[in-house]
């Protein structure tokens, strides 16, 4: 009886993903959990016989797959949160926008909805526009139709660039006579010669877009706010997310996600990052509180760079010019970078290094990668794995030096399907496509990688990230760069046991093995059993945090419910 299991799990795939099999393809196996933590992996009979005591739950999984829980390589959970209290201005499969007019609408709607009319802006999250039937952004005209009354912000799908409406440009004080932030662009209206710049056309890219998010998003009503982490956290728990990040936050908004799980249990673990300009500038040896353990389910584990900015967007820094430049952007333009002076970079990659703060850095275009690694190799290695974010359009030769000097890339693998024709038509071309999110590039170094959803840019959704690499299937069905398609093992692997290794977890998170924790999923079907084609139909049916189920929710509703204690996050995002 000492040995008596809380829950037993057997009669599916279970698929564990321990380190020394390299051929795991699902087995008639058992799982027993006790205290949180997984005590037994075996057969059925002897789990039973073993384990199984008065008050041990023994549950069927009736042919169903069991995996280990995923984890989130790299999302923002505020910004999952988000995604569900402002206007969805999504196209398929995620929302229902296409073209300028639905866009006004969608916004217009929200402005009345309970949450718009007590919001100071009216706010809507991510329209493309290479999937508005115009082909372009909303400018502040089209803005203006919403409301001339209110600002209106609306935000791209990238979160790196917006449109605002003319009173929009006034509270932020963007003027014909105000001239781009460094890292920026205020799109205009016309070119012009200093002292006037061109009246802005209402596109905001970049750090010129920040400050317009930062005062759309304070806000909104203090109590969506306070529990938009605690939303997030439920939301990636649906999708089968046990881990989950915070990267890129405020030092303020770290102390309001502490305050939030102090009072409000999470599902989910979290992992926070801080902006490294702010954490940097801190008087404080260490502002951000770095540990490797959790405290109310979360830790702060080191600071996120943003070196540049969003292909899709075209406003990341390329190595040779975009195929078709931005409107008002000559021919070789090749984007720019977010922080110019390499000299910068250095220091906060080295002063990181140098305080044992795990480094994130948001790297899209090859331009941003070379400034990147040039900071790495003069930093030397840290305590935990530097990270590549997205490295959209890493070269192979950076790859390899990705090897040398032990960065592990993490590829936003879902910009084949969202993107994938954007790039091929407008953004790189045909060839140039082929390889952005290069996951093979990396396996045939033995390279570990992980893939990422980025919310809010997207869905948290752990399928879509798996099929995604399987496939590179673009909207249109596109094969999108073949020799770049990784196996269905390797995809799950992706989202378990490399990202443990990405966060220095890996003896506790990322298989299903004795002693580590019980953080599982049910899937409908196998992803590494079924037709790759299929991979995208699968259903996550429950997630198991620590042996408890934390989806589906229980039917009390939430957990804790509002925090009173904890103060209102100020939101922005760097995705």
């Amino acid at each position: 009886m000492a040995e008596q299991a809380d829950l037993i799990l057997h009669g599916g795939d279970i698929v564990t993903l321990a380190e020394h099999r390299d051929d795991e393809r699902g087995e008639a196996v058992a799982v027993a959990v006790k205290d949180g933590t997984v005590v037994f992996v075996g057969p059925e009979q002897e789990a039973l016989e073993r384990w199984r005591g008065p008050n041990t739950v023994v549950r069927d999984l009736g042919g169903r797959a069991l995996l280990p829980g995923f984890i989130d390589a790299h999302g923002h959970l505020g910004g999952i949160g988000l995604q569900t209290v402002i206007a969805n201005l999504l196209a398929d499969p995620d929302g229902d926008v296409t073209d300028l007019a639905s866009l006004k609408d969608k916004l217009r709607s929200w402005a009345a909805d309970p949450v718009g009319a007590d919001s100071e802006w009216i706010i809507g999250f991510g329209y493309d526009d290479a999937m508005l039937a115009e082909g372009r952004h909303p400018t502040r005209d089209d803005l203006d139709e919403v409301s001339t009354d209110r600002p209106v912000l609306a935000i791209h799908q990238s979160f790196h660039l917006g449109a605002v409406n003319s009173l929009g440009l006034k509270r932020l004080r963007y003027s014909a006579t105000t001239p781009d932030p460094e890292g920026g662009v205020i799109r205009r209206r016309e070119l012009a010669v200093p002292p006037s710049y061109g009246e802005p056309d209402g596109v905001l890219e970049e750090k010129a877009f920040t400050p317009a998010s930062d005062l759309a998003l304070a806000g909104l009503p203090e109590r969506e706010l306070l529990m938009l982490f605690a939303t997030g956290a439920a939301t990636a728990a649906s999708f089968g997310f046990t881990t989950v990040q915070e990267g890129g936050t405020t030092l303020a908004n770290l102390k309001a996600l502490r305050d939030t799980a102090a009072a409000v249990r999470f599902p989910v673990d979290v992992v926070a990052y801080v902006k490294a300009e702010e954490a940097m500038s801190s008087a404080l040896d260490d502002p951000i509180g770095v540990s490797d353990t959790y405290v109310n389910g979360v830790r702060a584990a080191g600071v996120k760079l943003v070196l540049d900015g969003s292909p899709q967007g075209r406003t990341a820094w390329l190595g040779q010019p975009y195929l078709t430049p931005p409107p008002g952007k000559p021919q070789g333009y090749c984007g720019y970078p977010a922080v110019p002076d390499g000299a910068v970079v250095a220091k906060q990659v080295g002063t990181a290094v140098e305080r044992g703060w795990q480094v994130l850095a948001h790297v899209n275009g090859d331009a941003a990668i070379d400034q990147f690694l040039t900071a790495v190799a003069a930093a030397g290695a840290g305590r935990r794995p530097t990270v590549a974010i997205h490295a959209q359009t890493a070269r192979e030769d950076q790859i390899d030096a990705f090897a040398r000097l032990g960065i592990l890339p993490s590829f936003f693998s879902m910009h084949t399907y969202y993107w994938g024709d954007w790039y091929r038509e407008t953004v790189l071309g045909e060839q140039r496509a082929q390889d952005i999110s290069p996951a093979r590039w990396a396996l045939d170094r033995s390279l570990r990688y992980t893939s990422h959803h980025d919310a809010p840019v997207a869905l948290p959704n752990s399928i879509a990230v798996l099929s995604s690499q399987v496939t590179r299937r673009t909207r249109s069905g596109h094969l999108l760069g073949p020799d770049q398609r990784v196996s269905a093992l390797d995809a799950v692997r992706a989202i378990t046991i490399n990202a443990a290794h990405q966060y220095g977890e890996q003896d506790r998170k990322g298989s299903i093995e004795v002693g580590k924790l019980a953080d599982l999923v049910v899937l409908s079907e196998n992803p590494l059993t079924v037709d790759p084609e299929r991979i995208r139909d699968i259903e996550v049916i429950e997630t198991i945090k620590a042996g408890a189920t934390v989806h589906p929710p229980a039917p009390t509703g939430r957990a804790g419910g509002t925090p009173s204690t904890a103060p209102a996050p100020h939101w922005g995002c760097s995705c």
